[in-house]
């Protein structure tokens, strides 16, 4: 005696539904992992130019010799523009750190309008500054960091939610 078992499996218009409806919930989900990876983002940067001070001001007090933490765009010179192309250390004509820029759509913006910032051999920096890291296109309340540096030569981060991106 010979059964016939039913058929398992799905038919293809029950795949073609799948895949759309699937296809629509993956479009409404993307600008939902863009604004979860943000604050990832904002950190990374904020640290990166954190690091960049300690360093330059560290590299002063052991060199006895002032070092320069300025924009630069090729990585090699100090130059003019924005913070978000990259950012160097530099010791004379030495390089001794070189940054990258900014992910795209992401601003480093100093409030002075500071393109160069100098640490004297005792550590302190020529002038205080305070950086604004953020998304170019802010939403309302919008998640951006500011990176204080006093005339000390000390370097903090703060989270605002101001969304307003100079």
């Amino acid at each position: 005696m010979n059964r016939l078992r039913p058929q398992q499996g799905f038919t293809l218009t029950e795949l073609l539904v799948g895949i759309a409806v699937l296809t629509i919930l993956l479009a409404l989900a993307a600008p939902s992992f863009t604004n979860a990876s943000l604050p990832s983002k904002l950190r990374s940067v904020s640290n990166a130019l954190i690091g960049a001070t300690h360093l330059a001001r560290s590299e002063a007090i052991k060199r006895g010799a002032p070092v320069t933490l300025c924009v630069s765009a090729d990585g090699a010179s100090c130059g003019v523009g924005n913070w978000s192309q990259g950012w160097i250390v530099l010791s004379g004509t030495t390089v001794l750190h070189s940054e990258p820029a900014a992910p795209t759509g992401f601003r480093v913006t100093p409030t002075g309008g500071s393109a160069a910032l100098i640490f004297q051999p005792t550590g302190l920096a020529a002038t205080a500054e305070v950086f604004t890291v953020c998304r170019a296109t802010p939403t309302v309340g919008s998640q951006e960091r500011t990176v204080t540096l006093t005339a000390i030569g000390r370097a903090t981060i703060q989270t605002t939610n101001a969304g307003a991106c100079p």
